[in-house]
């Protein structure tokens, strides 16, 4: 979990991170968000500042209009009325949203997309998800489930999503699909010629799936190992460019961006990214404007300063 107190100007005054624990059940991690989020006000309190509102952004399907957490698979949460158990807990002003949405937002008005009006921000992580944001305000859908662009269909015969349907994008160009795709084809390798594969175990990030004999890495290992020129790498890395390249051509064909941000750990590759996946987005437009396509520069705060937005933009609200 990541924490802060956040001046109305956007200035981060105090930040924390906490485990979440998914382990311990929802109960445990709703009560963990609460005693947090008190903390943060008796801290500001006794800093001499005083708390005016409060923001919660999850994972998952959210109804921001309810103040619902909805559905999250990685949380528990099923119909949780987090707004108003922090708005009784903590007697705040409280708005509830979507963690990328609320990522999207601050990227858009404080970070790499500010003042140029229409922005979709991609987060490209274990999964891929993505916010529109027009004039400083992320579209939540009728359901609130706006902005899953990683289950958009880019090769029918695919891989398997986690959603359960085949060739989804995030199945094809999240990190986790990156490294999955590298230990299959490394291991194959390894498999036709004895002696000439290693394994190596993950150093951080989102990492191949575990298996007798798979070769290991992470999608940040795999983007480094392309950068060298390794043969198998630069497959994976050119398939993964590829598909994403087709899942943003489709996202500015239905929203006609100014500016795409990238954002997540697979973004952190840096030109050995956005220079190929550039080249093959503007291949694929023809009548469409190309968007300006850059790194999100906000980090993983971007969802914390989200938060904070969205507690000030309801105090705006009639």
């Amino acid at each position: 979990m990541k924490c802060a107190l956040v001046d109305t100007d956007g200035v981060v005054r105090h930040a924390e991170r906490h485990p979440t624990d998914t382990g311990r059940g929802p109960d445990a991690v709703v009560e963990t968000i609460l005693t947090v989020a008190e903390g943060l006000a008796g801290k500001a309190r006794a800093d001499g500042l005083t708390p005016i509102a409060l923001g919660i952004v999850v994972p998952g399907v959210v109804d921001e209009a309810r103040g619902v957490a909805v559905w999250s698979a990685n949380v528990g949460f099923r119909d949780v009325p987090l707004r108003d158990l922090a708005s009784a807990r903590l007697g705040l002003p409280t708005a509830l949203g979507h963690d990328v949405r609320a990522g999207g937002l601050a990227e858009a008005r404080l970070g790499a997309g500010r003042a140029t009006g229409h922005v979709l921000f991609v987060a490209i992580g274990t999964g891929i998800a993505a916010a529109h944001v027009v004039a400083g305000s992320a579209a939540t859908g009728a359901h609130g489930a706006a902005g899953e662009l990683g289950h958009i269909l880019i090769r029918p015969d695919g891989p398997v999503c986690g959603c359960g349907r085949s060739g989804c994008l995030e199945a094809l160009a999240s990190a986790s699909a990156v490294a999955r795709r590298y230990a299959e084809l490394a291991t194959a390798v390894t498999d036709a010629e004895p002696g000439a594969g290693v394994t190596t175990a993950p150093d951080g990030g989102s990492a191949a799936g575990p298996g007798p004999g798979r070769t290991m890495v992470t999608a940040a290992q795999v983007a480094a190992r392309a950068a060298a020129g390794e043969e198998v790498a630069t497959r994976v890395w050119r398939e993964a460019v590829e598909a994403l390249a087709d899942g943003l051509a489709t996202a500015q064909a239905l929203f006609d961006v100014a500016t795409i941000v990238l954002g997540g750990g697979l973004a952190q590759a840096g030109a050995g990214l956005f220079d190929p996946l550039r080249a093959a987005l503007r291949d694929r437009l023809t009548f469409h404007r190309e968007p300006q396509l850059v790194p999100a520069v906000l980090g993983d705060e971007a969802g914390c300063l989200g938060a904070a937005l969205l507690a000030l933009d309801q105090l705006e609200t009639p």
